[in-house]
């Protein structure tokens, strides 16, 4: 190119210029030909940029480095945590430096960080993460620094729940020329989780069928009998899969007429039942009061007479009654007690009033 430039330009300079001139031209074209830019550390990792792991599972971060012929430094190696705010600082993880590697932070969360090889100074840094959990899932940047070279490389960890087995289910009555739908959910899973149904045979889905991915809904507008048998259901995450399995029938749908009948006559025999419970609900009351009526009057009919008191001797003897003898037992012997007429003769006899009981008797 010097050459070129020296014959293109020395026609035009050679009458103006003096040859120092071309001399350094000379000079100059040969120093823009031997300098060349010269490129640095480089750090390269062959997995992809966001990493999609199962909770449980192990995960190597990939981190390969090539120094250049210039970088003649010390080799340092930083793994670090990128935080979501700005504002605050990277949390530093791991680091290797002059042949010893050093655990920075939380010893609980370090517990299950290495490097991948036993000396990361062979150009792999690579970091590897056993028995993730959700708290892995961050931002991690791998650099590597060898004076005058440094270069980084940023990568994701999203550790996920795989989905657990799901639960099949079906509403309707599964009966011909009605809409049925079955339902597949799963419990336990990170999102987004995917739904998806097909049958167990090799037969397509029913072309009224329609299912959605996102609830694990699937809708047969109008059933038959060729919809009928075993359906299957699949979610799954970025992480795993599981999937149900369940019956579906075809029944005949029941006769409206004889429901119809079936329900009137049961509205029939209700309505009877009810009028028979009321009626015998009345009567017992009836026989009640009748009842206590009747015992009332027996109870009027027991009741004793007032007592009578004995009639004296001169309103005996007035009224031309026949005498009456009246017979008591008093202390264990009989007392008698006599009301004669008008008989002559008699010696008379001094009345002595007694106390009477409620039956009549001297006491």
């Amino acid at each position: 190119m010097f050459r070129q430039i020296f014959t293109h330009l020395r026609p035009s300079y050679s009458r103006r210029h003096k040859p120092w001139f071309f001399v350094f031209v000379w000079i100059a074209g040969l120093l823009i030909t031997e300098i060349r830019p010269t490129q640095g550390m480089k750090v390269t990792s062959t997995g992809p940029q966001t990493i999609h792991k199962a909770e449980g599972e192990s995960a190597t971060l990939g981190c390969s480095y090539t120094p250049n012929l210039l970088d003649t430094g010390e080799l340092d190696i930083e793994w670090s945590v990128i935080s979501p705010d700005t504002t605050q600082k990277d949390q530093m993880l791991m680091s290797y430096t002059s042949g010893t590697k050093y655990y920075h932070g939380d010893l609980a969360f370090a517990k299950g960080l290495s490097f991948a090889v036993d000396d990361p100074s062979r150009g792999d840094a690579s970091l590897s993460i056993s028995q993730l959990s959700p708290a892995h899932s961050a931002t991690y940047q791998c650099k590597v620094k060898k004076s005058p070279g440094v270069d980084m490389i940023k990568m994701s960890l999203v550790v996920m729940v795989k989905p657990s087995v799901p639960k099949c289910w079906v509403e309707g009555g599964e009966h011909v020329g009605e809409a049925v739908s079955l339902h597949c959910e799963s419990a336990e899973g990170s999102t987004p989780l995917k739904y998806m149904w097909r049958r167990q045979s090799a037969e397509p889905m029913p072309a009224a069928a329609t299912q959605n991915s996102a609830t694990g809904e699937l809708k047969i507008s109008n059933h038959s009998q060729s919809f009928a048998g075993i359906y299957l259901c699949e979610v799954n995450n970025a992480v795993g899969a599981a999937h149900c399995r369940i019956s579906l029938k075809a029944n005949k749908p029941p006769n409206r007429a004889a429901v119809i009948v079936g329900t009137v006559v049961g509205s029939l025999l209700l309505i009877f039942i009810l009028l028979v419970f009321i009626a015998l609900v009345f009567w017992k009351l009836g026989n009640r009061r009748h009842y206590e009526k009747e015992l009332s009057n027996e109870i009027r009919e027991d009741v004793l007479p007032p007592e009578s008191r004995p009639v004296s001797r001169h309103t005996g003897r007035s009224s031309g009654q026949r005498p009456e003898a009246t017979y008591c037992r008093v202390d264990g012997s009989e007392l008698s007690s006599f009301n004669g007429g008008n008989s002559q003769g008699t010696t008379p006899v001094e009345y002595v009033p007694f106390e009477y009981d409620k039956f009549g008797c001297a006491v």
